[in-house]
């Protein structure tokens, strides 16, 4: 299991919400450590940041405090500066295993222009992201599964580049919690010709892949769009999380020319594990 979450707060409701609920449960699965991190937006509090520095000290402490009380074991830390690359440097000397990040759905696309998403995190840093997809419900927010449960059935997309070992080794991380998980490979290239080949191909390269996992896995070849085939057979299989490799584009790539996991992010309304691949 990952041992060392980091997990960046804003202070928003979502983010203490998801702090405050599924944190806790994610220590009851296996996490020792939570490093608890605020970063002070040093593009919009410019000469002001350096001023709320202890402002903010105080208050994660406080928060720290709390969750203390629940026997987490949390250490905490404020820095300055632009908020992804923060994250990843701070997740790099923290050493940790995991990046946890709550968003709520209907404001994916806003965040995405402000430069504060998981996508845009998964570019900066070489940690695993786990981003929460939150669903504002009256004065609460829901997610699809508890997350105690996020780790027992989930549908890792695979395209068998190099980006395919590094899912595989982090899908080991929680292996002891997987129920039954499903392998998803989808067929969007070649000729019409082809097809029935490559669609054997893939299924012995599943198959390969699945004994590597050492977990429970069914695997199942798609034809077709990869974003539409990997949320689809998601729901059809009652998934409980999505994992998926992130590819380092810039922001304006991805959102002009889109990519799988810009879609997968946009759309699932499960979590979403990314793995940076570069």
């Amino acid at each position: 299991m990952f041992e060392r979450i980091l997990y960046p707060t804003d202070f928003s409701e979502v983010s203490l919400h998801a702090l405050n609920h599924c944190i806790p449960q994610l220590f009851e699965l296996g996490v020792k450590e939570l490093h608890l991190l605020h970063v002070i937006d040093i593009t919009i509090a410019e000469f002001e940041a350096f001023e709320l520095e202890e402002v903010y000290k105080k208050k994660l402490e406080e928060i720290a405090n709390d969750l203390r009380k629940k026997g987490l074991n949390v250490k905490t830390s404020v820095r300055i500066g632009v908020p992804s690359l923060e994250i990843a440097e701070a997740s790099e000397e923290a050493k940790v295993d995991l990046i946890v990040t709550p968003s709520v759905g209907e404001n994916i696309w806003r965040q995405m222009f402000m430069g504060s998403t998981a996508s845009n995190l998964a570019r900066a840093t070489k940690k695993p992201v786990l981003l929460l997809k939150y669903i504002k419900k009256e004065d609460s927010y829901e997610l699809a599964v508890e997350c105690r449960d996020i780790f027992k059935r989930p549908l890792v997309a695979i395209d068998f580049s190099r980006c395919s070992l590094k899912i595989v080794q982090t899908v080991r991380k929680f292996k002891e919690h997987i129920e039954k998980g499903m392998l998803l490979h989808s067929v969007d290239y070649g000729k019409i010709e082809e097809l029935e080949h490559n669609i054997e191909i893939a299924k012995k390269n599943l198959e390969k892949t699945s004994k590597g996992i050492k977990a429970s896995f069914e695997y199942e070849v798609m034809v077709g769009t990869a974003s539409q085939a990997i949320i689809g057979t998601a729901l059809a299989k009652d998934s409980t999380l999505i994992v998926i490799g992130k590819k380092g584009r810039s922001i304006l790539k991805d959102l002009l020319l889109g990519s799988t996991a810009e879609r997968v992010i946009r759309d699932s309304k499960l979590p979403v594990l990314l793995v940076p691949c570069d």
